[in-house]
């Protein structure tokens, strides 16, 4: 239980430093990003950036679940739903502001992307795999 609150906990926290660092790197990259940004007057092509920075995001936040929490299902799936809960109200108040498609994908990614980070937690994975594959191969021979 411990292993999965500290998870989620995680896996919420390293969603915002990753948000943090790269929205920070856009910024000093991209000055027209950051010429727009307290406007929120973005052009689809910093839309597009900001739905991949939070794919990226959700990825790093679904690894760190994963492989704190031991690839615990109770713990990813209460991580995308905390980051839906989170992200509900931001999205209600830029409602107006972004196209119906942004959140569309923003959301469909926090499930999707944790989901794939998940996969991407390390030999876990692949121990499981090949145990059960040996194990299958095991009881047909």
């Amino acid at each position: 239980m411990v292993r999965a609150i500290a998870g989620v906990v995680g896996g919420f926290v390293a969603w915002m430093f990753i948000a943090t660092v790269g929205n920070l790197a856009m910024r000093i990259a991209w000055t027209s990003y950051a010429d727009v940004e307290a406007a929120m007057t973005f052009t689809p092509t910093m839309l597009t950036a900001r739905l991949v920075l939070g794919a990226v995001c959700s990825l790093g936040a679904g690894w760190v679940v994963a492989w704190i929490a031991r690839r615990n299902r109770g713990a990813i799936s209460a991580l995308v739903v905390v980051l839906i809960v989170v992200f509900v109200p931001v999205h209600h108040e830029l409602w107006e502001k972004f196209p119906l498609w942004y959140h569309a994908i923003f959301f469909l990614s926090l499930v999707v992307m944790t989901l794939l980070g998940t996969m991407l937690s390390g030999k876990k994975t692949g121990e499981r795999i090949g145990r059960s594959a040996g194990n299958a191969q095991d009881r047909q021979a």
